[in-house]
């Protein structure tokens, strides 16, 4: 068995670091375009580009073993399209709090409303401006991040490794206006892992989100805010691990 692991909006693949030592198999941690190592025009980003370049990754892993697909946040908007890219070697996809818009549907419709309307606001800005929004990486003053993912604060450790700029880096927002489907991958088991606590994606929100999706075995409810794969890592990867109950 292998993971692939998706990290989400504003993350690098060394999000999952405190994650890949609790597996119990080898991983792939990817990098999105434009992230860190991975080249890319986080301008001009598409779901297309991006799941490109996931399977890429996974066709250079040594191996053909059955994949378990993970994602995080604004990371399950590429999941339809590396699943059906990858053409049955999928054998699980796990889910974490993860953006699953109606069929056919757009990514900032996953988003409370503060967010949405933020964002379409920043982004004719930019516009007026003549110029592309990219959202900014690591803060200059880290403590703005302590409070800001849901459940308890974080501590010292977590807050300097979640935004740490080889993890928290500049992101596209072009992926979140391209139409989603999970139609083509519905014999694909898949977990939700709803974070019951999460304030940027809230409770009731991925509720209605894990309700479209057509082939959902499995719920797994954890008491914690937005990044539990830092904040509840043991608990976390036996979501993972476990697979369908």
């Amino acid at each position: 068995m292998t993971y692939l692991l998706i990290h989400g909006g504003g993350c690098s693949g060394r999000y999952w670091d405190r994650l890949l030592p609790a597996l119990d198999g080898p991983a792939v941690a990817v990098n999105l375009p434009g992230r860190l190592d991975r080249p890319g025009d986080l301008a001009t980003q598409t779901l297309d580009v991006e799941a490109q370049s996931v399977v890429n990754d996974v066709n250079a892993f040594p191996g053909d073993e059955p994949i378990v697909v993970v994602a995080h946040s604004s990371g399950g908007l590429v999941v339809p399209r590396v699943v059906e890219a990858l053409a049955g070697r999928v054998e699980r996809i796990v889910l974490n709090a993860a953006l699953v818009p109606p069929d056919g549907g757009l990514g900032i419709e996953c988003m409370k409303p503060a967010h949405r309307e933020g964002l379409l606001w920043a982004i004719d800005d930019a516009k007026s401006k003549g110029t592309v929004l990219i959202m900014p990486g690591a803060p200059e003053d880290p403590e703005t991040f302590r409070v800001a993912y849901g459940g308890d604060p974080l501590n010292d450790d977590d807050l300097a490794f979640i935004t740490d700029p080889l993890r928290l880096v500049p992101d596209t927002v072009q992926h979140y206006f391209q139409p989603v489907t999970w139609n083509g991958i519905r014999d694909v088991p898949v977990t939700y892992v709803l974070n019951e606590l999460d304030r940027p994606i809230r409770p009731a929100m991925q509720q209605n989100m894990l309700e479209r999706l057509p082939n959902l075995r499995d719920v797994v409810r954890m008491d914690c805010g937005h990044v539990p794969a830092v904040t509840h890592v043991d608990e976390f990867a036996a979501a993972v691990i476990g697979g369908i109950s």
